[in-house]
């Protein structure tokens, strides 16, 4: 390695929601389980149970359109990103992915979503309020590349 190079790590934040936004996260495992990282999601009960002795930050909830939790997550994701400072950020949903996306692109930290599986007919409304600023969106079915320019297949996740 050149004098003077610096090697970054890579620190994966894994946001989404609890529940089934949640088991999609969990279900990619071997994305990472290797990697350096930290998860933003609901303290709901399952969530404290599946996500223990891991690095977890609790978000605001209710979100969806619920102004004052969106404002409140916004503040939480930038404490986060400033403290964790990681290399991406990887999410499947739902209104807690918002404030990672845009804080994302602001701190020039690749954002990447997951659609979830069961909105094949219609895109989901953070989908469409993510995609102007993520650095990938992907989808589980090829059907739901007519919903996202330029979106790339992965399959089914679970």
């Amino acid at each position: 390695m050149p004098r003077g190079s610096r090697v970054r790590r890579t620190r994966l934040g894994l946001v989404g929601s609890s529940g089934g936004h949640l088991t999609h996260l969990l279900a990619l495992r071997e994305l990472w389980v290797n990697e350096d990282r930290f998860w933003v999601t609901f303290r709901t009960p399952d969530a404290e149970e599946r996500l223990e002795g891991e690095r977890v930050y609790w978000c605001h909830h209710p979100t969806n359109r619920n102004l004052p939790n969106l404002i409140r997550n916004l503040v939480l994701a930038e404490q986060i990103i400033r403290k964790e400072r990681p290399t991406t950020i990887l999410s499947t949903g739902a209104a807690v992915a918002v404030p990672f996306a845009y804080l994302g692109r602001i701190h020039s930290i690749p954002f990447m979503f997951i659609e979830v599986v069961d909105r094949v007919a219609s895109a989901t409304l953070t989908g469409r309020l993510v995609k102007p600023v993520a650095a990938a969106m992907l989808v589980q079915w090829t059907e739901q590349q007519a919903l996202y320019r330029g979106a790339r297949v992965i399959g089914r996740i679970i």
